[in-house]
């Protein structure tokens, strides 16, 4: 009963861990998933020429559609233009200027990749060579200031992913090695009938595979439940992660509940394996 006990608290100890390692993973996808969604929602204009035709404009379009780095364009005719700015400051600009004083343009959208002002540069070079058009509008400092928040989030979900691998071997290493602990005598007495070290290591690691095994399914089913819970509070946000993407999140989390606490039995095991019989009196 002791020995159940036992195992259930490692597996709750451990699960406990890995779900804080699966909210990190699942924060850096959700931060690397939102920035690529604001970076392909930042739309530049391409202010086109008076006077083109309606074949020219679907042209221009149809070779813009074409370029890898582009994800969408939108045509947006002189009239509707005029609507949009009506809509926004309450009033028509013909009612008291006599004309429409806008341009046709086309809303461009970029691939994530592509949205950095870097990229834009040459994007924009490219562009002004069209004939049909006459200017290019974009926030460079919109741009520029998501692309350092991006850096800075991204460093800093980083360097908590390594804090948190390294406190999460040494709180599993620690759990493991209190259960194996109450096993030091029996280690001693294997070493002494001459069973190798390999031997004795076997038993220990397959013992704590299989409840780093189980921990890693009670983590899922927890990060699981804080993604169902999440989804309630926040209509939209699962939309963000797809199937794919969890699925890496859940086999990462795996993988590292099966991998950190073997290395860890691993190096349990072996301490006591070096000791010799007094000091394992004394500890």
């Amino acid at each position: 009963m002791s020995q159940l006990h036992s195992r259930l608290t490692s597996i709750m100890s451990i699960a406990l861990v890995l779900f804080l390692l699966g909210l990190i993973l699942l924060i850096g996808v959700l931060g690397k998933e939102l920035s690529a969604y604001v970076k392909e929602n930042i739309s530049f204009s391409i202010v086109l020429k008076d006077a083109l035709s309606t074949t020219e404009i679907k042209k221009m379009q149809k070779q813009l559609d074409a370029l890898p780095y582009i994800k969408s364009t939108t045509y947006i005719s002189k009239e509707q233009a005029a609507k949009e700015l009506e809509e926004e400051l309450g009033e028509n600009p013909e009612t008291f200027l006599g004309f429409n004083p806008l341009q046709a343009s086309i809303e461009v959208k970029l691939h994530s990749e592509y949205a950095n002002p870097d990229s834009l540069q040459h994007i924009e070079k490219a562009i002004k060579n069209y004939t049909t058009v006459s200017d290019l509008l974009y926030r460079k400092d919109m741009m520029q200031m998501v692309n350092e928040n991006v850096k800075q989030v991204s460093l800093i979900l980083l360097t908590l992913a390594v804090i948190l691998m390294a406190i999460s071997f040494v709180l599993i290493s620690n759990t493991i090695r209190l259960l194996i602990y109450s096993k030091r005598f029996l280690i001693h007495t294997m070493k002494l009938v001459g069973a190798t070290a390999g031997f004795i290591r076997r038993p220990f690691i397959w013992y704590n595979l299989v409840s780093g095994f189980f921990a890693s399914i009670l983590a899922i089913l927890m990060l699981t439940g804080a993604l169902y819970y999440l989804q309630n509070e926040l209509d939209g946000f699962i939309r963000l992660l797809d199937f794919r993407t969890l699925f890496f999140v859940f086999a990462g989390v795996l993988v590292m509940g099966i991998l950190l606490s073997t290395v860890a039995t691993v190096f349990a095991v072996n301490k006591y394996l070096r000791m010799n019989v007094d000091k394992l009196y004394n500890i």
